[in-house]
């Protein structure tokens, strides 16, 4: 079992303003700020991490916010749409939420049997809260305005869209090990019984669609969970084998990672539990410092001097 691909780790976005960006995942939707680096290739931007408490893996939204980037256009080839779940009862609130503080949203709706709101973040991300069928019961971390009984637990799906779905799916089934849960005309539904929670992955087919243009308000690359970097290594070798190309092991700090393309368009990022993100904060302070990796640090004056202001 442990062994295996323990459903979602985190995801990636592009955003704009790093400012509106952290107002709204931490003011208006009640994330934790768990981490607030740079983004490891471009030392001139921020990379934020958004999630529960201690940053528990299915949990974890970041962000590439570039000031004044392009807003981007969702599409195929490329993850679409993160589902967070969120308690039943809870739509009521959400709904007077997103009025309060003119959030783009829509009404409720269904998709395989279960209740959704659609809306989206200051740039455009596609989101979704979805009560699931089965009661989540990860602690959600709370804020003054969002209380527990509310709050968002977590990843429920990612939505992926394609113009062909076929080799896509062989990826999830013959090498992640997710399974064809429900089908309903072109969308299809992977489950993996390895955990219970951001175990979700559906697969939109539409051959006609304009393909994903990368930007503010789209997503960059879904990351897949494994237990331990030696995990990550015996699916280095099972993914290589199959033909595609995918990286070596790059110590993101946090966790280490792989990434290859699947044959869709989407950038697949596989990542490690290890070593977590305890390692250069305490519990209490996360989210509190501008922490850079080493080869940043004798830069860190130049560089906290190109940051935008977040206070």
């Amino acid at each position: 079992m442990e062994d295996r691909i323990l459903g979602l780790h985190h995801i990636t976005a592009i955003a704009d303003s790093a400012k509106k960006n952290l107002d709204f995942y931490t003011k208006v939707l009640g994330l934790r700020l768990l981490k607030k680096t740079v983004n490891f290739d471009d030392p001139g931007t921020y990379h934020l991490y958004y999630g529960d408490e201690v940053g528990s893996a299915g949990t974890i939204l970041t962000f590439f916010p570039y000031e004044g980037a392009r807003h981007g256009r969702a599409g195929t080839g490329m993850a679409t749409h993160i589902g967070y779940a969120v308690p039943e009862g809870s739509f009521d609130f959400w709904i007077n939420r997103f009025k309060e503080h003119q959030v783009e949203h829509g009404q409720p709706s269904e998709k395989f049997g279960e209740q959704y709101i659609p809306f989206k973040d200051p740039d455009g991300l596609q989101l979704e809260l979805v009560i699931p069928k089965n009661t989540d019961s990860r602690k959600p971390w709370e804020t003054a305005e969002v209380k527990a009984d509310v709050a968002t637990r977590g990843f429920h799906s990612v939505t992926l869209t394609l113009r062909n779905a076929d080799k896509t799916a062989r990826i999830l089934t013959d090498i992640f090990g997710y399974k064809l849960q429900e089908q309903s005309g072109s969308h299809y539904r992977y489950l993996t019984n390895a955990v219970d929670t951001a175990a979700i992955i559906d697969l939109v087919e539409e051959p006609n669609a304009n393909r994903g243009d990368g930007g503010a308000g789209t997503n960059h690359h879904i990351a897949f969970r494994v237990k331990d970097d030696k995990v990550l290594m015996q699916f280095r070798e099972k993914i290589a084998s199959s033909g595609l190309n995918i990286t070596e092991k790059i110590d993101r700090n946090y966790f280490y990672s792989l990434y290859f393309r699947e044959p869709g368009g989407v950038l697949f990022e596989i990542a490690s539990d290890n070593p977590g993100f305890l390692i250069d904060e305490p519990l209490a302070e996360l989210g509190t410092h501008l922490l850079l990796p080493p080869q940043y640090e004798p830069h860190r004056a130049k560089i906290e001097a190109v940051l935008p202001k977040l206070d």
